[in-house]
């Protein structure tokens, strides 16, 4: 003990305080206590009024002088501390408290938390950790003179932190108890699978030690066991003596007390962390091969740190690492620039950077820069920077200036071509060295119409002619080739899609290597120089070609001329000789047929008679023929459907050309109609049947089709007499011999005949061709040798409904007691008239002209039908005569005679409307029977029916003011549907498709739908909701094989249940009619 502690009495008896007061500092180093400097005194007041623990270090070597709680925090060292140097009175601190003193004296404060120390106190070794805080005591020139401590023990604290840790950690690691006394461990069984020792191995410090590397066994704990901790955490190797391997482990422990034998013992865990240790070898050397390329790299490369303001806002950075690449870059020295900001070490550089360069590490998201730096003499960089952790960025740099000045080179040729380029009236373009376009001038876009990305590398070949494609690739393929100049001509599309001529040029721009670099190239236009060049040929060749045409043409009119001519003859002929020819015919057909009543019975007399009408009847057709030809016989047209009028005529057909040909008729749906003479239309496909039938000697085919067809303005005109616009056509195809050319040009003649003498009139085709051309429509015939014969009959098609046809009647003839009165100037005509008219029990009246026939009319005599012949002499006409007769008497009935009409009562080869015509010569049956049809239809004028009477009549029939539309694919079924409703006296109009219907319902009001359920394209079931959609009040009926209707109709449709009768048609469409209201 010194001489100051001899002087000590206790200071937990007197106060600290007064304990303090008694001690002779003069002894000590900070002198007599008079000579206390003021902030020495101050100080200590302060100390000693602490409540926690404190002390002042004066002077340099940092004399104690301290309060009760630390004196408390001293133990039974406080004896020797007070008046001591720190370094005394703590040699096992000395270091820690030498570098304290020296740093708080030099005007700085520290501050340390948990701070581990070991110490001796209460006469052993013990870790301590401890908060302490450093400050300097400065007296009134601010001069630091003493240090003021102040302490607080966490030594509880951290220890019930260590052992809350080692708690967490314990699970999935392995845990032991190590008594040092005895060396033996307790271990867990994942404690001997970490360290390799089997279930019956007794674990012992001894055996684990020698278990270690060499290098490990002084971190032990038996090598430590003279600490406090002697398991403090550590980390060795265990080396494995059979194989060689090394698992790393890591230990950590804490010594706790035994109440047994009061002792210490220590508790602890284990894990292995040799993967860990293995990933840092790893990363380790990672860095090294980094940092050698880090290096060794020419581009340059550094890593920067983002320093903040108060606001947390960026504002700077400061250098962390840079390669010596980036030093030669940019002139900066490494020494001189590491952990410098930027602003200091660049003065001058552009806050762009650093914002971008802070981008960098608040979003994340790595940026390419090309940079130009003003104050490293305006040279470029290009900077790739990415965030690497939170604060921290790496950039690598490469020095773009050059290139950026050859840029700038290249930049400012390209604008100087660019400027030439878009200045030229051609079309410019330039390719890189694959041949791929990619640039064009705004001449090329705005004649093409297209954007560069369109037209860039093969999308200009949509430019080009299909036609020139091929030869201007070829041509390009070859330039490219050599590498030579490229030149071709070829046909670009404008954008309004007119193509015109243009030549291409192009040359290759060859590069430092002698390689193509690119090509540019022009588009010249050439389509005017084209042009003339071709009006130039084809001048040339019009000039030639001229005479061969004029002279072709002048032939053609001359042929043209010739057959006007003839034509014209025939038909003065014809119409001359007709009408006398004619009459006679019918003197000699009207005394045959009224002596064929005398002779009954006598057998060789009625055969007489019967061949002798049978030679008037060939002589009637053969004028008949005559008049055809030359277009002049009278036509009845109608609005009929072709295919229910020649499908009608299949066994007519089959009786006139034998069972040995096969007849087929075909009829396309939705055919149209066509206004024709359905008489004369049967005897023309009757005409063309005998022709084939005479040209198939064997067993042949005749087909029949008819459908739609058009003829278009470009056939038209090269053809005579040809109008353009929609058809009928009905084509009749033969399997026989067939014709050359030379005999197709003359079968329209008359009288032109292949079948030889006396075996043929030559009037049959003559005839068909007049028919046809007097009904407006045109005839073509197609025949090869040996392949057959096809003739097209083209009839114009007619928009109007078809015609109710009125059925002739050809039961036995009847007379009547009705009063005729018979106009005929030649007086054997008008004799045998008369005789048929008495023998058919008419009263007959007669005139020779029709003045005297308009005197008897006049006179007020009862008549109820004029009987006159068309061409009569005298100023007063039969037309004429008609007409007054009429005025006169309201309901009197004409019917007109004659072998030969003129144009009184037809106009263009067709009956005026309302005409009633029977051409001489004709039979008793025929007058008979045209006498009551033109008496009866005047009857059913005349007949006004009550209103009674028409309500009854609706009851069964529909009204004729009711329109039905016919929907149905089958041809044949549609037609029978349309026949019987027409026959019915409705308006029906028709269709193939509900598309067609849907149409149709659109241009006129429809009262009745009359459809099928399997339609092609729309179904009955959807036309008929469509229907009802378009016209509310329609009546509709659905027409079908099934028996029930499909769900979702409309309300009130009907079900005509297939095959239905007419009579059953009928009665629905009246109870439809009636539903619509």
């Amino acid at each position: 003990m010194n001489d100051l502690t001899k002087r000590r009495t206790s200071p937990r008896a007197t106060g600290f305080g007064t304990y303090v007061d008694k001690v002779d500092w003069s002894f000590t180093a900070v002198g007599p206590r008079i000579e206390w400097a003021p902030v020495l005194e101050q100080a200590l007041n302060v100390v000693l009024s602490a409540g926690v623990p404190m002390a002042v270090l004066w002077g340099r070597d940092g004399v104690m002088l301290y309060n009760e709680c630390y004196a408390d925090f001293a133990g039974q060292r406080h004896s020797d501390l007070l008046g001591r140097p720190i370094s005394e009175a703590w040699p096992e601190l000395a270091d820690f408290n030498t570098r304290v003193l020296k740093i708080v004296l030099g005007g700085r404060t520290l501050s340390f938390r948990d701070r581990h120390a070991v110490i001796e106190r209460n006469g052993e070794l013990q870790d301590v950790w401890l908060n302490l805080d450093f400050s300097p005591l400065r007296d009134a020139d601010g001069v630091p003179l003493g240090v003021l401590a102040i302490l607080k023990e966490t030594t509880h604290r951290v220890r019930i932190e260590q052992r809350l840790a080692i708690a967490q950690d314990a699970g999935g690691v392995g845990t032991f108890e190590w008594y040092p006394e005895t060396g033996e461990l307790d271990v867990s069984d994942e404690y001997r699978k970490i360290w390799g020792l089997g279930p019956e191995t007794n674990v012992t410090d001894t055996l684990l030690v020698s278990l270690l590397h060499p290098d490990d066994r002084n971190v032990s704990g038996p090598a430590r066991l003279g600490q406090a901790n002697p398991l403090d955490y550590a980390e060795y190797r265990r080396v494995d003596e059979a194989t060689g391997d090394i698992r790393w482990i890591a230990r950590r422990g804490q010594v706790v007390s035994s109440e047994r034998t009061g002792k210490r013992r220590f508790v602890g865990i284990v894990f292995d962390i040799t993967a860990r240790k293995q990933a840092e070898v790893t990363l380790q050397q990672s860095e090294e091969r980094w940092r050698g390329l880090f290096e060794q790299m020419h581009e340059g490369f550094f890593t920067g740190e983002v320093v903040r303001n108060d606001a947390g806002k960026i504002v700077d950075f400061v250098f962390v690492d840079i390669n010596p690449a980036f030093e030669r870059q940019t002139g900066l020295i490494a020494a001189e620039t590491i952990s410098k900001p930027i602003t200091e070490a660049i003065p001058g550089i552009q806050s762009e950077l650093i914002a971008a360069y802070g981008d960098v590490v608040e979003t994340g998201s790595a940026r390419q820069l090309e940079v130009l730096v003003p104050a490293l003499g305006n040279r470029w960089y290009e900077a790739h920077a990415r965030k690497v952790s939170p604060e921290r960025f790496a950039v690598l740099f490469l020095d773009i200036t050059t290139r950026k000045a050859a840029e700038e080179r290249t930049r400012q040729s390209e604008a100087r071509f660019r400027t030439l380029s878009q200045s030229m009236p051609n079309h410019v373009w330039t390719a890189g060295a694959d041949g791929l376009l990619d640039w064009f001038n705004d001449r090329v876009l705005a004649y093409s119409g297209l954007t560069t990305t369109e037209l860039s590398g093969a999308g200009w070949a949509g430019m080009v002619h299909p036609d020139d494609i091929g030869a201007a690739t070829d041509a390009w393929d070859t330039a490219r080739t050599l590498p030579g100049t490229y030149e071709a001509e070829f046909r670009l599309r404008r954008h309004d899609g007119i193509y015109r001529w243009h030549i291409a040029r192009a040359v290759p721009v060859l590069g430092a290597s002698g390689g193509v670099v690119h090509w540019i190239g022009t588009n010249t236009d050439i389509d005017d120089q084209k042009k003339a060049e071709a009006a130039l040929a084809d001048n040339a060749a019009y000039l030639e070609s001229r005479v061969q045409e004029r002279t072709a043409q002048l032939f053609e009119m001359q042929k043209a001329l010739q057959q006007s001519q003839k034509m014209e003859t025939i038909g003065k002929l014809t119409g001359g000789v007709a009408h006398d020819f004619n009459n006679l015919l019918q003197v000699v057909a009207g005394n045959l047929n009224l002596l064929a009543k005398d002779v009954i019975g006598n057998e060789k007399a009625e055969r007489r008679i019967a061949n002798a009408l049978a030679g008037v009847n060939r002589g009637a057709k053969l004028s008949s023929q005559l008049l055809a030809f030359a277009r002049r016989q009278p036509l009845e047209p109608k609005v009929v459907h072709l295919g229910k009028l020649l499908t009608g005529m299949d066994d007519l057909l089959r009786r006139s050309i034998g069972e040995m040909i096969e007849v087929e008729t075909i009829v396309s749906g939705g055919l149209w109609n066509t206004s024709v003479d359905p008489t004369q239309l049967e005897n023309a496909v009757l005409n063309l049947a005998i022709n084939a039938r005479d040209a198939m000697p064997g067993p042949g085919k005749l087909t029949i089709e008819v459908g739609n067809a058009f003829l278009d303005e470009v056939y038209a005109s090269s053809q005579v007499e040809v109008t353009p616009g929609q058809y009928v056509l009905v084509a009749v195809t033969d399997t026989g011999s067939g014709m050359p050319p030379e005999i197709i040009e003359q079968v329209f003649e008359p009288f032109f005949s292949t079948k030889g003498e006396a075996k043929g009139t030559g009037l049959g085709l003559s005839m068909v061709f007049g028919f046809v051309k007097q009904s407006n429509g045109h005839v073509k015939i197609y025949s090869e040798v040996g392949q057959g014969t096809t003739v097209k009959l083209y009839l114009p098609r007619d928009s109007a409904s078809e015609d109710v046809e009125v059925r002739q009647d050809f039961g036995p003839a009847v007379g009547g007691t009705e009063t005729v009165l018979v106009v005929e100037d030649d007086d054997n005509v008008r004799d045998i008239a008369i005789d048929l008219l008495a023998d058919l029990g008419y009263r007959v009246l007669k005139a020779s002209e029709a003045q005297s026939a308009l005197a008897i009319i006049e006179s007020g005599i009862s008549i109820d039908l004029l009987f006159t012949d068309v061409v009569m002499p005298g100023s007063l006409t039969s037309p004429e005569l008609a007409r007054k007769a009429k005025q006169r008497l309201p309901d009197l009935a004409v019917l007109f005679t004659s072998g030969y009409t003129e144009n009184s009562i037809v106009h263009h080869g067709r009956l005026d409307p309302g005409v009633e015509l029977l051409s001489k010569p004709y039979t008793r049956e025929a007058l008979a029977r045209k006498l009551r049809q033109v008496l009866g239809n005047q009857k059913r004028q005349e007949v006004i029916q009550p209103q009674a009477e028409v309500a009854a009549l609706a009851e069964s029939h529909p009204a004729p003011a009711i329109k039905v539309l016919v929907v149905e694919d089958d041809a044949l079924i549609r037609m029978d549907m349309v026949e019987i409703l027409t026959s019915a006296g409705l308006e029906v109009v028709e269709a193939g498709s509900g598309e067609d219907a849907v149409r149709l319902m659109g241009q006129q009001t429809i009262d009745v739908l009359v459809t099928d359920l399997g339609l092609p394209g729309m179904n009955g079931a959807k036309l008929a909701r469509t229907a009802r959609e378009m016209s509310p009040r329609i009546g509709l009926i659905i027409a079908t094989g099934q028996t029930d209707l499909p769900d979702g109709l409309p309300a009130e449709v009907r079900l005509l249940s297939k095959p239905f009768s007419p009579q059953e048609l009928e009665t629905a469409v009246a109870i439809a009619t009636r539903a619509a209201g």
